[in-house]
């Protein structure tokens, strides 16, 4: 009778080097900024060989939990930037088949909160900031890569005027899978700029006067727009991400 389980696999000594020190930090025992002892010392400490270290700092750093300041030779802690979350969340959705209407659908539940959050909680800066955005995209509406540059920073910016953490990391990947539609859809739909410029003079207005329900309001009917402009696009929703959007003929 075949074991209900196999035995336990001796995991290697870079892998717990690694785990020993990735605990350290996520356990905040080793704070951003703090420099990691040398490779040499390291390996005293673990006993272990200077290779072994090497290959275990070597994980801990793709990971985004070391990095080195700029000119610097020694290892610091580090936290993972957005871009490395959003990076790898992308790959995951992609590798995962999720489709056009996903991401669509995932916008719809998470951007209004995103909305409301700024309105309730944006500084002057980050205020200021958006506006910015707002501004840029009204002005640079020849070159398509642009404008869809000009939105993303626009929905960014909102979720770092929310401050709130999850909402600015759960941003990023959205906005990485939603650019290549976007792009056709501004390519392909004559209104499309117009309407996205209303919408986010309407989102800003909302969110400097302080009105977190209306900054949602505006934001749900701001993605719903997104719903009609793939379909006038003659975007197939079910297209999986990271394939070029499968455009049919478009709606009159």
């Amino acid at each position: 009778m075949r074991p209900m389980f196999d035995p336990v696999s001796y995991a290697p000594a870079y892998l717990r080097v690694s785990e020993a020190i990735r605990t350290r930090i996520l356990g905040r025992e080793l704070r951003e900024g703090q420099v990691l002892p040398t490779e040499t010392e390291l390996a005293r400490q673990f006993e272990v060989n200077r290779s072994t270290v090497r290959e275990a700092l070597r994980k801990l750093e793709s990971a985004g939990l070391l990095g080195r300041r700029r000119g610097g030779k020694r290892l610091i802690v580090t936290r993972p930037t957005r871009e490395a979350v959003g990076g790898g969340l992308s790959q995951a959705l992609t590798l995962h088949r999720a489709r056009v209407v996903d991401v669509w659908e995932a916008l719809q539940a998470v951007q209004p909160g995103i909305a409301s959050a700024a309105a309730l909680r944006r500084s002057p800066a980050a205020l200021a900031k958006l506006s910015a955005c707002a501004n840029r995209f009204a002005a640079r509406s020849g070159e398509r890569e642009a404008t869809v540059t000009d939105v993303a920073d626009f929905f960014d910016a909102l979720a770092e005027a929310g401050a709130n953490p999850v909402f600015h990391l759960l941003n990023e990947p959205l906005l990485r899978l939603l650019k290549p539609s976007l792009a056709v859809i501004i390519d392909r739909v004559p209104q499309a700029r117009v309407r996205i410029g209303a919408a986010q003079v309407a989102i800003l207005a909302a969110v400097k006067a302080r009105d977190a329900k209306r900054a949602a309001e505006w934001m749900t009917r701001h993605v719903r727009d997104f719903r009609r402009g793939y379909e006038v696009a003659g975007i197939d929703l079910a297209t999986e991400v990271g394939e070029p959007p499968a455009v049919t003929s478009a709606i009159s």
